[in-house]
């Protein structure tokens, strides 16, 4: 796994032993970023259930001004400080050791402008963190939230939470579905 474009180009990252993370492949990360091209320069990036942190570090490496790494497993929280130290975005990084619904109160922000997150498949916890997030005031109409499932993942509750979806971009065995609060 490497950072794929911006000042960190090219720089390979650490990713925790074993199979409780799955990191974003870089041809997903690379279209995923396509995507979030308007979004990220300037940006308060949220990398949730971060894993090794490559998507918070993608954003921070394509000039998003500031990112939060929400993550609760010790190896993978070793391996963000060290990606985040070797990649020199450390300065930039807010690192919350703690499980996701607990680390939004560590949030200390007036927008935030993408809020990433990628739960442990099959879980439950997306629409646990969806619930959540509405009631968070950083969490504005111009919050883009994106989540990654897998393809057959069930996002029809989205709207009576009060959510728009306004794409699903999918792959061979997951998707990401970008949705923000209805206006």
């Amino acid at each position: 796994m490497r950072v794929i474009a911006g000042t960190a180009r090219s720089l390979p990252l650490k990713c925790p032993e074993g199979m409780d993370t799955r990191p974003t492949t870089d041809r997903i990360k690379e279209t995923l970023f396509n995507m979030l091209q308007p979004y990220t320069q300037g940006s308060v990036f949220v990398d949730c259930f971060s894993g090794s942190g490559g998507i918070g570090i993608e954003a921070l490496s394509r000039g998003a001004k500031k990112a939060y790494f929400i993550e609760n497993a010790s190896p993978a929280l070793k391996c963000i400080q060290e990606n985040l130290i070797f990649t020199r975005f450390a300065d930039k990084a807010v690192v919350l050791k703690q499980d996701a619904l607990s680390a939004l109160n560590g949030i200390f922000e007036k927008e935030i402008d993408v809020f990433f997150m990628d739960p442990p498949y099959e879980s439950g916890l997306e629409k646990q963190m969806l619930s959540a997030l509405k009631g968070y005031r950083y969490i504005t109409e111009d919050t883009l939230i994106i989540v990654e499932a897998l393809l057959d993942a069930d996002f029809a509750y989205a709207e009576d939470l009060g959510y728009t979806i306004e794409k699903e971009k999918k792959y061979k065995t997951n998707k990401h579905v970008f949705l923000r609060i209805g206006k």
